[in-house]
Order: structure tokens, then sequence, then C-alpha cells
């Protein structure tokens, strides 16, 4: 009766030890749940969106940088800079420059959208401030990646707008045609 007893409890070990060995292989194997989330967006470049806005006949894009960050305690710190000027003309202006802090971001492993207030900057004595934004981007270089620009409460139904009558003035998709975008 010892022997069988003896023999339970050395099955019984056994039996345990091969559970842990399975459930640690698949812990190792997977990884544990909860993958960190990003938490830092960097870009800059120019991009193109394949289209000609503003009907001069060329394809309209502009030359864009950013770089923002969650710290740990969950703030975002950034800038955001977007212009239209130089080889990249739009609405017959010698310089259109969207320009602020970045103050919010939500994060997926495939987009980050973000917001902050800045400057509009037409270059012809005309600066608007305090004038919030947000923008997506998508990780990628050329071809690949890809940012949107919302200007909140401005300039909504002017040449360029894909929503024209929600008072805000929201540009089409632009892809990176130099550059590079990052989400880490």
């Amino acid at each position: 009766m010892k022997n069988k007893l003896t023999e339970t409890k050395f099955k019984s070990v056994l039996r345990l030890a091969r559970h842990l060995f399975v459930a640690a292989a698949m812990f190792l194997w997977v990884g544990p749940s909860g993958a960190a989330q990003p938490g830092m967006v960097t870009g800059g470049g120019t991009g193109t969106f394949n289209a000609d806005l503003d009907g001069d006949g060329e394809i309209d894009g502009s030359h864009f940088g950013f770089a923002l960050r969650k710290n740990p305690g969950g703030v975002i710190l950034g800038h955001f800079m977007c212009q239209m000027a130089g080889n990249e003309d739009f609405l017959g202006l010698k310089l259109m420059l969207v320009e602020g802090r970045v103050s919010s971001a939500s994060f997926t492993p495939a987009s980050v959208t973000f917001g902050g207030t800045g400057s509009v900057n037409l270059a012809n004595g005309t600066v608007f401030t305090s004038v919030p934004f947000t923008v997506t981007v998508s990780a990628g270089g050329p071809g690949v990646g890809t940012m949107q620009l919302t200007v909140i409460g401005a300039f909504d139904g002017v040449p360029g707008d894909t929503i024209p009558g929600d008072n805000n003035y929201s540009l089409p998709v632009e892809t990176v045609a130099t550059g590079l975008i990052s989400i880490e």
C-alpha cells in the first residue's frame, strides 16, 4: 500500500511538473499579454496628395516635420510643422505654414492621431494664432507612410478641403514622397 501511495504522489508531482513546463513554454513562445504600446512618433520629409487640389495644374504636397512622445506620466510632449512653400506651392500662396505644440495623442501600433494648438502663417502678413489642429499619421517611407492634417475652425470650404461645411479645413491623406514616419 505504501508503494502505491508513493507511486501516486510521484505521478502527481510529475504531472504538475509537466503542466508547469508546458505553461512556461507557452509563455515564452507567445510572450506576455498586453504588449507595450508605442509611445513616440517622429517624421520628416515631403508628402504628396497625388492630386491637384488648387487647380493650378500641379500635383500638390507639403514639407513636414514632427516629433512627439508620451512620457512615463502619460503627458504628451512634441512639436508639429507642415508647410506648403517653395517647390510645394499651394492655393497661389508663397507659404502656408501650420506649426505648433502637440498636447494630445492617441497611439495604436499602426497609426497615431495627435493634436495641439499653433499658428497658421500665410506669408502675406496674415498669421492666425491659437489655431487647433489634428494630424493622423501611419508609419513608413516613400509610398507607404501617410499623414492627414485638419485645421480646426478655419478655412472651411477652401480648395483641398475634403469635408466642406464642417467648419474645419480637412486636407486629404498625404503619402510620404521623401523621408520617413516612424512609430515606436
